[in-house]
């Protein structure tokens, strides 16, 4: 598995500024998918460790989520939702969710300008599917299977970092039931203002992140607001309440927020 970055194959562990660039850094994950060296594990893991206890966010590469795959579940959100209200709220959610899985938009009063498209496991009976675009039920599922997958494998990999029993975080989050993927609109900023997502920390384990190219997303370091740059078929990685809380404070759960352009959505 290959990817080309500024023409070149990419090759290295991973691409970094120094901090007083404040750019989050970037990590190839291919190591862990082929017969690499324990070496060439051990920087990969070294790096990531250290932007998991100064950013609490970092970015992969080479990460087994198809790029095309990618492209396409991106592509089909903005057509769901570009379909007039009427017919998207005809996905709303059903009764006794515990979150509203099914499509949803934040009230007029909110501060919070996004709606967005919830779902929990393939095959779980809180599940509301959209019927236009009709391919979008079998893209979002083959998603959620590809970072389920790579859950798995950054959880193994940040269990290492911490010097944590084998599969201590594999055997604590057993119940994947609950894991849930959202996709989001939202919508272009106003004159008078360009909330998306207000500052927040994600009380979860680990979330992913897949920017459109219009980003938005900002992390808080040390008083400062960090964007997070967009870069073609790379995935956000952040990590939540409980990493941070079993790290004992070693491992960061960074406060972070969504800003919004003028005359563009972000999806």
């Amino acid at each position: 598995m290959g990817q080309k970055v500024n023409g070149k194959d990419h090759i290295t562990i991973a691409s970094r500024v120094e901090m007083a660039n404040s750019i989050i850094p970037t990590i190839d994950l291919s190591p862990f998918f082929k017969d690499a060296g324990d070496d060439v594990k051990k920087k990969a893991m070294d790096i990531i460790g250290q932007a998991c206890s100064e950013y609490g966010f970092f970015q992969v590469v080479n990460h087994g989520v198809p790029l095309g795959l990618m492209s396409q579940a991106m592509e089909l959100s903005k057509t769901f939702f570009g379909c007039p209200g009427l017919e998207k709220f005809k996905s709303s959610p059903g009764p006794g969710a515990p979150l509203p899985a099914g499509y949803s938009k934040q009230p007029d009063h909110s501060a919070d300008k996004n709606e967005y498209l919830l779902m929990f496991p393939p095959g779980s009976s809180f599940n509301v599917f959209p019927s236009d675009p009709p391919e979008f039920r079998e893209v979002l599922e083959e998603m959620f299977i590809s970072f389920a997958k790579l859950g798995q494998l950054v959880d193994s990999i940040i269990n290492e970092c911490l010097g944590l029993p084998p599969n201590f975080l594999k055997e604590y989050n057993h119940d994947r039931s609950w894991d849930f993927m959202v996709a989001l609109r939202y919508f272009p900023a106003t004159e008078t203002e360009n909330n998306g997502i207000s500052e927040h920390e994600d009380g979860n384990c680990i979330t992913f992140v897949v920017q459109d190219e219009v980003g938005g997303l900002e992390v808080c370091k040390n008083g400062e607001w960090i964007p997070v740059i967009p870069t073609e078929g790379s995935l956000v990685v952040n990590l939540g309440d409980v990493i941070q809380v079993l790290s004992n404070n070693k491992f960061k759960s960074a406060s972070h927020r969504v800003v919004r352009q003028k005359g563009r959505s972000r999806y």
